[in-house]
């Protein structure tokens, strides 16, 4: 299969592509490239042939052949989201039915959307499922809903959507992120001996290891297609629900010596448990191999190894917020959120 991966300089776009390669398809990638110096750790030694291209931008003959397109390459979470409200719709909505309907026209008979679990919002009534109604707090996930919403109705013979709604992602990636919770407590713990919480951690949260998630697009490309088409799927196990303390109780278990504190009831009212039964019932081939202890354990060996510095956990590179007002500050990207050419004069 022939499988065109949007954000293959991404967190997960950086670990999907060797899995699908090893399995015998044909990969070929599609990134801006704002995340480029976001390079962690040497964690492949395959990759993919990647266009540098803005998904806006992409055309008809860039999909010319392709089978099946997996598309993550958005603006990701609510603080970026809440950057660029009007950009977050351009790229995030516009941009992913743009591409939904160039791939149906080019004849791709597959196309995986990494949406989220975020679209749930605030839940107060037991594990919300797929069939749940849902509540979006932020830009970030009411995009997420647009887009299934849009999606959804191009669904044919010919033309296969999926919807993955990812817990949060946690793990080490080359491309790593260190602004989703696990990931963020564990740098803290590491470079400063402390997690000091602003909130009281009561709020649920669902968490998924990275290579999970690529675990699952793999089942659903390789899936027969009357399984996954047009079908919603929670991506995650209900085991791994925690409240976010538990979180911060885990990371300063496995990193020595760091001293934990809690605040107060923060303003952040999301709170959610989802029910992954659905993906672990009926997509074939699929099940979690991590929780949040190994993952834990998984940071602090890579920490370990490359010696990471207070210096590389503050860089831009791994938070996405922080590089793209990096990049609008140095007016490498315009407004649009485009690129700006740039002379270098002799």
């Amino acid at each position: 299969m022939k499988v065109l991966v949007t954000g293959t300089e991404g967190y997960l776009g950086s670990l999907l592509p060797p899995l699908l390669i090893e399995r015998g398809h044909e990969v070929i990638g599609v990134d801006t490239g704002y995340y480029k110096t976001g390079w962690l750790y040497n964690g492949t030694n395959i990759t993919a042939k990647t266009l540098n291209k803005d998904i806006r931008h992409i055309e008809l003959e860039d999909l010319q052949g392709v089978d099946a397109i997996v598309h993550m390459a958005e603006l990701s979470n609510d603080p970026t989201g809440q950057l660029a409200p009007n950009i977050t719709y351009d790229i995030n909505h516009k941009g992913s039915l743009r591409l939904a309907n160039l791939a149906k026209k080019a004849g791709v008979r597959r196309f995986v959307y990494m949406s989220s679990c975020s679209v749930y919002g605030v839940a107060t009534e037991g594990d919300v499922t797929e069939e749940s109604p849902v509540n979006p707090q932020t830009a970030y996930a009411e995009c997420k809903t647009l887009v299934e919403r849009d999606v959804k109705p191009l669904a044919d013979d010919n033309f296969s959507p999926t919807f993955m709604r990812n817990a949060t992602a946690f793990g080490a990636s080359p491309r790593m992120r260190f602004d989703i919770v696990l990931n963020n407590l564990a740098g803290l713990a590491w470079t400063t001996k402390q997690i000091k919480m602003t909130s009281d951690g009561t709020p649920w949260r669902p968490l998924v290891h990275a290579l999970d998630i690529c675990k699952a697009i793999v089942c659903t490309l390789e899936a027969p297609r009357d399984i996954v088409h047009n079908q919603i799927f929670n991506v995650g196990d209900t085991s791994n629900n925690y409240r976010v303390k538990e979180i911060a109780e885990i990371v300063a278990e496995v990193f020595p010596g760091c001293e934990l504190s809690f605040g107060t009831q923060g303003a952040d009212n999301r709170s959610y448990r989802v029910s992954f039964e659905k993906i672990n019932t009926l997509l074939p081939g699929f099940k979690c191999d991590w929780d949040a202890q190994r993952g834990a354990k998984q940071l602090y060996d890579i920490f370990s190894r490359i010696d990471m510095t207070p210096e590389v956990f503050n860089s831009p590179g791994f938070t996405r917020l922080k590089q793209l007002e990096y990049l609008i500050r140095t007016q490498q990207i315009d407004k649009d959120f485009f690129w700006t050419k740039t002379t270098v004069g002799v």
